[in-house]
């Protein structure tokens, strides 16, 4: 069964960066299209950044809230994704969780997610 597994999160005040990894066994990552999700305390989890499949090309997408802030990208050698948050908000403080981006249709088995929480 895949496993995802997420980190690099962490406490951070307002304008500062982090960055996050998910990895997985087996090439799952490198041919899916994959998204970062986040959920918020009280609020749904939500898809915040997502990378197209090898099929398409690779092509990303942000919600609007992130957009000009955050970068999806993805390492097939070593079969991770990454995002890359700039100029954090405290709004952005929520576990965030990778998995792949099917349309709503399925997922994968959520792994532990990432704690990123902002404030000063």
């Amino acid at each position: 069964q895949v496993q995802l597994v997420e980190s690099g999160g962490g406490l951070v005040q307002p304008g500062g960066s982090l960055r996050l990894s998910c990895s997985a066994s087996g090439s799952i990552i490198s041919i899916s299209a994959m998204g970062w999700y986040r959920q918020a305390p009280g609020k749904e989890r939500e898809l915040v950044a997502s990378i197209g499949g090898i099929a398409s090309g690779g092509g990303t997408g942000y919600v609007d809230s992130v957009k000009g802030r955050f970068t999806i990208s993805r390492d097939n050698a070593v079969n991770t994704v990454y995002l890359q948050m700039n100029s954090l908000k405290p709004e952005d403080t929520a576990v965030y969780y990778c998995n792949v981006n099917s349309g709503g249709r399925y997922y994968l088995p959520w792994g532990q997610g990432t704690q990123v929480t902002v404030s000063s």
